[in-house]
């Protein structure tokens, strides 16, 4: 019996391990895919013109319709939007890639949750707090989801640094004295 037991216990670790990945695989993907289809849209007037709303309500970011214009600003944004989108997918390549994609998303995600302290019409008027509209409270508060995700690359990619640098030390040939 205890045998059975310790192959039932190794085959569900080992599930629970695979699906893990899966999983994994799963978050960095979709963040790719969603950084290239908004990153792409950006380089569209019906975008450029989405965001004002947003951006120049925004003590954070009004400033810099001052530089850039509304099309300008966008297609900036597009550009380090495609460029986090590259970096998380450039795990493949180097965990510290997409650390900093995880960290560049996640401070811009922070960035959008925080026009929801400063977009009229986030809050739903005629039910009060806590309700908020479909667009823009429904349509900023995923944004919850996507920091999170955001930071589980960002984790996950230094914790892969950490166990790579674990392994490199283990395996190092020991240093002889002379």
């Amino acid at each position: 019996m205890p045998l059975v037991s310790a192959h039932h216990h190794s085959s569900a670790t080992r599930l629970e391990r695979t699906l893990s990945i899966l999983a994994s695989y799963g978050l960095f993907a979709a963040l790719v895919l969603i950084y290239l289809w908004f990153g792409g849209m950006k380089f569209t007037a019906y975008e450029a013109q989405g965001l004002v709303p947003l951006v120049s309500n925004s003590p954070l970011l009004a400033w810099l319709y001052e530089i850039f214009s509304v099309t300008g600003f966008s297609t900036f944004l597009g550009i380090v939007e495609l460029s986090i989108a590259l970096l998380i997918a450039g795990r493949i390549l180097s965990p510290w890639l997409s650390a900093i994609g995880g960290l560049l998303s996640s401070g811009l995600f922070i960035t959008t949750l925080s026009f929801m302290l400063s977009t009229p019409g986030v809050i739903e008027g005629s039910l009060g707090f806590p309700a908020i509209s479909v667009a823009p409270g429904q349509f900023l508060l995923k944004d919850v989801g996507l920091l999170a995700a955001s930071f589980f690359v960002l984790v996950q990619s230094f914790a892969d640094i950490i166990e790579r640098q674990a392994n490199c030390v283990q395996t190092a040939p020991a240093k002889s004295g002379a």
